[in-house]
């Protein structure tokens, strides 16, 4: 028979509840009851139970304990267990703006038990890693991977944005724009998510020495056009081989005007290749800002090839590997990209109209 004091409240008064206690225990009163429990026998794991605490506060506070335990605690109070008030809402956040070497920590992230002990030396509150847990979701922090970004500080990245903007939107029927890259095809493979049982990791053999192959492709932004070739070597042999096979594709019948958006990658401006633009005059190469890779709509066929057939892959054959890149690239597209929205911001759309408003002027001229 199920008893009568059972009752059946609904989750959100409980979490209601929950907090209410929380933020009513004050002084010694969490203490008192964890030490009486321990007196009485009680597992921490009993206690933590029944006090709706952690089992790292049950510890905290037993082996705070000692015979002159009352007679410190009447002059001098425990620490505050006050809750997530304002104050406490505003010494977290400033805590958490900051690395952890601004306040002495030989570390270069916040846990949650380093800010409970930073929270304790600056302002005497005691709480356990659970509780500041519970506190930096509160306050909408969440613990997850960092992301690796390149320093986009060219001094004339506004310029260039807008040369390739203005160019692309005053293309004549006879010219064509592509943004063109190189692909690193490694054996050893990119570890990512994927689904697996529970108790299980799935476990990639790694092939001892790592082989590459290189890719070179472009993308014609309108069309959605991917054209590729392959090397052993990410030389400028690679480029030329690129724009040797543009210059096939778009024969000079069709098209006056090839013009390719490229980083600064050194193999784009060797040499060899000032020397085949010389001989080449139809095309003519524009820089991308320096460390701005999201300014390359190709950069995403890219990713998507990555994620398609280099991630997690379980090829033995770096030729296997290759070719499953390869007809990935034969099998799917048009490649529908549009330009990423730094191209449109208001510092690149006034570049973009003092272009537009100098070649008005060479024309009148």
């Amino acid at each position: 028979m199920r008893p009568s004091t059972i009752l059946e409240i609904p989750r959100q008064e409980q979490d209601w509840m929950l907090a209410e206690l929380r933020h009513a225990r004050r002084g010694c009163v969490l203490t008192l009851h964890v030490l009486l429990l321990c007196a009485a026998g009680r597992t921490p794991t009993e206690i933590a139970a029944v006090l709706f605490c952690s089992r790292t506060s049950v510890y905290r506070i037993v082996h705070a304990y000692h015979p002159q335990w009352r007679e410190v605690c009447c002059e001098q109070p425990l620490p505050t267990r006050g809750g997530l008030t304002p104050s406490v809402r505003r010494s977290l956040l400033a805590l958490l703006t900051k690395a952890p070497a601004v306040y002495g920590w030989c570390r270069t992230r916040w846990s949650c038990a380093a800010l409970a002990a930073q929270l304790q030396l600056q302002r005497g509150i005691v709480v356990s890693t659970s509780t500041m847990r519970r506190w930096l979701h509160a306050l909408g922090w969440v613990w997850k991977r960092a992301q690796l970004v390149a320093r986009d500080d060219d001094p004339q990245r506004v310029e260039k944005l807008a040369r390739i903007r203005h160019t692309l939107e005053t293309l004549g029927t006879r010219a064509v724009l592509l943004f063109a890259d190189e692909l690193d095809i490694h054996l050893l493979p990119k570890v990512g998510y994927q689904w697996m049982p529970k108790s299980e990791t799935v476990k990639l053999v790694t092939p001892g020495q790592n082989q590459k192959h290189y890719l070179a492709g472009a993308l014609e932004l309108q069309s959605g056009r991917l054209v590729h070739c392959t090397s052993p070597r990410k030389t400028n042999n690679l480029f030329r081989a690129l724009l040797a096979h543009l210059e096939w594709l778009y024969p000079q019948a069709q098209f006056t005007k090839i013009y390719v958006v490229v980083d600064n990658y050194g193999i784009h401006k060797a040499k060899a290749v000032v020397r085949w633009l010389g001989a080449h005059p139809r095309f003519e190469l524009l820089f991308l800002p320096t460390y701005c890779p999201k300014a390359n709509p190709i950069e995403r066929a890219f990713g998507d090839v990555h994620d398609q057939c280099t991630r997690n892959h379980q090829r033995k054959s770096l030729a296997e590997l290759v070719g499953d890149v390869e007809q990935y690239f034969w099998t799917n597209g048009p490649w529908h990209y549009h330009l990423s929205q730094l191209y449109y911001t208001p510092a690149v759309t006034a570049a973009v109209e003092h272009l537009s408003h100098e070649q008005q002027l060479q024309q009148a001229a």
